[in-house]
């Protein structure tokens, strides 16, 4: 009988380790499967473009995995049983349990709302492609009435600056204003924020710093020091958490609900779980977890996948860097930040900025969207076999 390898989630991390499992491992010997809710490629790191009503691709999974001898099954997953290593999805069929040998849990991150009132029922997000388009509905009705309105963006992390500015620049009859709770994008040079604030006065994005909100409303939102701030639009960027589903699996998992995971990316608590992406708690080489981003899926996708192949096919496992480099932020579309980050994490005391650092980022995101596209690129004609293991005793329930 075939290894059974499902992957949950084809976003960055799981895409990565679905392809690379299956340029590696013998079709003879191992079964992949790819469990996504969404039939499309979803390019995260470009969903604040979309938003802003600008056309960015979105290959369908039945032909990024065409050719590849990966498994799509296009449903919703509700829950992961680990005694019994099955899954619980939810898809055009109904419910449905796919069984597993071994799992890769890599069902990303959401918006965060922090238990702030009103932000589930008010407030916007670029965290999905389809809240991406619900935002973008709403802001081309704002630009079609006279005046415009008024967008308001919570959040002056990574995800917030670059939707404030993305939107100001595309579209210019809307007012937007960036919220921050501290200072604007503190954790970067001085050199990058003092770069930052010329771009948000040329695009005419107000930034409001100390500023916590607590509130949301359909129009305003209330702040910690008593003032209402006018919004037609607010749109939180104030953060990401993760699914329950790890969580109510009995999955060791860290306060936030990310897989506990050991170098190797492998769940402390169960041994045939894998984690990869923003779900991981994974522990970068300078001895801090690994933040929330495309880079880190990308590290954490790599290792896993390595894992995977090592222990299966009796190899050996290696051990790769676990590390964060830099951000690369954009300012709209002929500007940006690229920031490098120390061992620590800190910030250096140089940045490039301008149109060089937006070709950069515009590159990696190119580069990104073409390796997930194509995630067998350069199968080899023979792939490894798995080494022989005892057979796994079935639940009494298994077909047989």
């Amino acid at each position: 009988m075939k290894h059974r390898i499902v992957v949950l989630g084809a976003g960055y991390a799981g895409n990565h380790v679905a392809g690379t499992l299956a340029r590696r491992l013998s079709p003879a010997d191992a079964e992949i499967t790819v469990v996504n809710a969404e039939p499309d490629f979803v390019q995260r790191l470009r969903l604040h473009q979309l938003a802003a009503g600008q056309e960015i691709e979105a290959p369908p999974l039945t032909d990024v995995f065409a050719g590849t001898g990966i498994r799509l099954h296009l449903a919703r997953v509700t829950a992961v049983h680990p005694e019994r290593h099955v899954v619980a999805v939810t898809g055009a069929d109904g419910p449905a349990e796919l069984r597993y040998d071994t799992l890769l849990y890599a069902l990303g991150s959401h918006a965060a709302d922090h238990g702030v009132p009103g932000v589930a029922e008010h407030a916007f997000d670029v965290a999905g492609r389809p809240s991406a388009l619900r935002l973008r509905t709403r802001l081309d009705a704002l630009e079609a009435r006279a005046g415009g309105g008024q967008v308001l963006v919570v959040g002056d992390g990574l995800t917030g600056i670059e939707t404030a500015t993305e939107i100001a620049e595309s579209r210019p009859g809307l007012r937007v204003t960036l919220v921050a709770r501290g200072e604007l994008a503190a954790p970067l040079s001085a050199g990058a924020r003092s770069h930052l604030r010329r771009a948000c006065e040329r695009l005419g994005v107000t930034v409001l710093e100390g500023t916590t909100v607590e509130s949301v409303e359909a129009t305003r939102a209330h702040c910690a020091d008593g003032t209402a701030l006018a919004s037609d639009a607010t749109v939180w960027t104030a953060g990401f958490a993760v699914a329950p589903v790890a969580a109510a699996a009995g999955l060791a998992v860290t306060g936030d609900g990310r897989v506990v995971v050991d170098r190797t990316m492998r769940s402390v608590s169960h041994p045939d779980v894998y984690a990869a992406g923003d779900c991981a708690h994974a522990v970068g080489d300078n001895g801090r977890p690994l933040p929330m981003s495309c880079a880190s899926a990308g590290y954490t996708g790599a290792q896993a996948a390595a894992a995977i192949v090592g222990r299966l096919t009796g190899g050996t496992v290696p051990d790769r860097k676990l590390e964060y480099v830099g951000n690369h932020i954009s300012l709209g579309r002929r500007d940006g930040i690229l920031q490098m980050v120390d061992g620590d994490g800190r910030a250096k005391p140089g940045y490039t900025g301008g149109r060089k650092a937006a070709r950069i980022k515009s590159g990696i995101v190119a580069m990104s969207l073409w390796a997930n596209a194509h995630p067998t690129f350069g199968l080899p004609g023979r792939r490894r076999r798995l080494a022989a293991a005892p057979a796994r005793p079935r639940p009494a329930d298994a077909p047989a």
